[in-house]
């Protein structure tokens, strides 16, 4: 799985030394600029997952680049920090398109924490907002929960329904036998089952019929890959 993206923008060292070390440690790949003028030029890149931002910056403040970000349709979430801890300046934060807003000082484990929030609830939005998933020549329609290869229909009963979702959501990444089953079935995995063989076997017989080059694939000892 990649690593989130993190843009700090913070002009005080320590500061941003505290966040950076934090986040890397936490699995975050972090990018550290100290002036808004950098900020701004890499915030507008669109090219991060979330964005720590300062409120007061050398050449360009953080509400100008919140509020260009914002003007051109970028909506990376972004958590604001400022020295600034009154209501109004929260408040123009907020107002401007900020995600969440922390007062300095603060302990980094809340802003690791406050970041994770902002990244989860992204993550439901951008999923809520998803009705087709598409791998390959394999389509799954999400409202009508019609399953389609190379524009065929392929009737699918719901477990397997579930476990070929699951597989698409992450495609082209090793499934592990144990993550399939709690995901599907919602219980810790037995390795005494054949369930999940049982259903595999039925899904790939429906998704890989004989001729057509085959989509799910076997990782021996470590699970199945889809694409």
């Amino acid at each position: 799985m990649s690593q989130v993206r993190v843009l700090t923008v913070e002009d005080d060292a320590v500061t941003a030394n505290e966040i950076v070390s934090e986040l890397t440690r936490r699995g975050f790949a972090v990018e550290w600029v100290d002036n808004g003028r950098d900020g701004m030029a890499r915030a507008m890149s669109d090219e991060y997952d979330a964005i720590t931002l300062d409120r007061m910056l050398p050449g360009v403040d953080g509400l100008s680049i919140l509020t260009a970000m914002r003007t051109v349709g970028i909506q990376t979430p972004v958590l604001m920090l400022s020295a600034l801890g009154d209501v109004d300046e929260r408040v123009r934060g907020l107002r401007a398109g900020g995600d969440d807003y922390l007062t300095k000082p603060f302990d980094p484990e809340e802003l690791t924490a406050r970041l994770e929030v902002l990244l989860r609830r992204r993550q439901a939005a951008s999923v809520a907002r998803e009705t087709a998933l598409r791998v390959g020549p394999l389509e799954l329609d999400l409202i009508s929960r019609k399953v389609r290869r190379d524009g065929e229909e392929v009737v699918l009963l719901p477990t397997e329904y579930r476990v070929l979702e699951f597989m698409m959501r992450h495609a082209g990444k090793t499934i592990t036998r144990t993550m399939l089953f709690e995901a599907v079935w919602g219980y810790h995995f037995d390795p005494g089952t054949n369930l999940i063989d049982v259903h595999m076997g039925r899904l790939r017989k429906k998704i890989d019929p004989p001729g057509v080059p085959p989509l799910i694939q076997t990782v021996r000892g470590s699970g199945y890959i889809l694409g």
